[in-house]
Parts: structure tokens; sequence; C-alpha cells
């Protein structure tokens, strides 16, 4: 007998691919992290200057460590302090290939981001040559209300764990509370229901979960 969780996966990944077409972006479904992998790597090429937001879903993949092998790289992470990282972040918005996942996004096909610092919805706005989308089933909600929902509270609050000592209510509370405190990390909330041009936003969907 068939795996259901793989079957609904696979039918799930088909149908949102063809929502993803049909909003101009260039979409792909891949079962797996390993062919996920090789997907990314066979859209991004090696003369490409790459670089990325912060991202748990592209770690996982091992899509991170490959580019820094094999490709010239803008890695706000070398920097050495808050102004250099700040500096090597806006350079990062003129790379040839910006790497990110999405917090959440409607099964028509329609992507939900919320950034602290805006470097990384910026760089899917505009700026990049290309962005790689990697994204796993466990993003992909019944509607942009409840993609909306789901990165407020479910995404947001997770990704925060990441930075301890990070002073807003969700860090301590496990919630989001809407709030405007200074280190708040849902500064902006970008809906992405179009790419354009047509094919600059190229996304990878992967029939297992990733990120959060």
């Amino acid at each position: 007998m068939a795996n259901p969780v793989k079957v609904h996966n696979d039918l799930l990944g088909a149908t949102v691919k063809a929502n993803l077409e049909k909003r101009g972006f260039e979409a792909y479904y891949c079962e797996n992290k390993e062919q996920a992998l090789a997907k990314a790597l066979e859209l991004i090429p090696e003369t490409d200057v790459v670089s990325w937001g912060g991202s748990v879903s592209i770690e996982e993949i091992g899509l991170l460590n490959a580019v820094k092998q094999r490709n010239k790289v803008i890695d706000r992470d070398t920097a050495k302090t808050p102004e250099e990282r700040v500096e090597i972040m806006r350079q990062g918005l003129l790379c040839d290939t910006f790497l990110m996942s999405t917090n959440a996004m409607s099964k028509d096909g329609v992507l939900v981001n919320i950034d602290g610092n805006g470097n990384r919805v910026g760089a899917l706005c505009y700026g990049p040559k290309q962005i790689v989308m990697v994204i796993g089933v466990n993003k992909i909600m019944g509607s942009v209300e409840s993609a909306v929902a789901r990165a407020r509270e479910i995404a947001a609050p997770t990704n925060v764990q990441r930075f301890p000592g990070t002073n807003t209510p969700c860090a301590k509370l496990g919630v989001c509370m809407n709030c405007i405190v200074p280190e708040c990390v849902c500064a902006q909330v970008v809906i992405t229901r179009k790419s354009r041009p047509a094919g600059r936003i190229k996304v990878i969907l992967v029939g297992e979960e990733l990120g959060f």
C-alpha cells in the first residue's frame, strides 16, 4: 500500500506548482531534500554571486554549504562588527541569486513573509537577478489569511528563538502579541501574489517538512 502522506504531499505539490505557474513563478516539485538540493544547484550558475536571508530550510537541504563551496558568496556572518554586517546585507541586495524560503503560502500560490530588518523581503521584492526559494509542504495553507496567521503565530515566534536574548513578547511567551517594541521581528509583512518579471522568483516545493 502506498504511503498516504507521500501521496497527499505529491498531489498537493502538483496542485500548488500549477497555481504558482499561473502567477508567473517558475515552480518545481521535489519529493525530498536530496532532489530539492539537486534542483536548486541546477538553477544557480556556478558563476553567480549568491547571498541569502535567514532560512532554516536552505540549511536543512544542504544548499547553504553547497553554494559556499561552489560560488562566490556574500555572507553577513563573516562580519566583524554590527556596522559591517549591515553593509554586507546591503551588498546582498545586488547579488545574482538570493536564497530564501517563505514563512507561509496559500495553496493558490501566494507567498507570505514576515521580516524584522527587511533585507530578506527587500531582496524578494527587488534587486537580485533571481530568487531561489525552498519551501516544505508544511508551510502551505488553505488561504492567504491562514498563511498570514501561520507566519505570525508559528513562524515568527519560533524563528525568534534562534536569537537568544531578543527582547520581544513572542520570545518570552511563545505567541505573537502584535507588539511594536524596538526589536520587533514583524516590522515588515509582505504578500507576494505574482512574480514580476515572470520567472524571476523560482520556487522549489519539497514533499517534506522544512523549517518553521
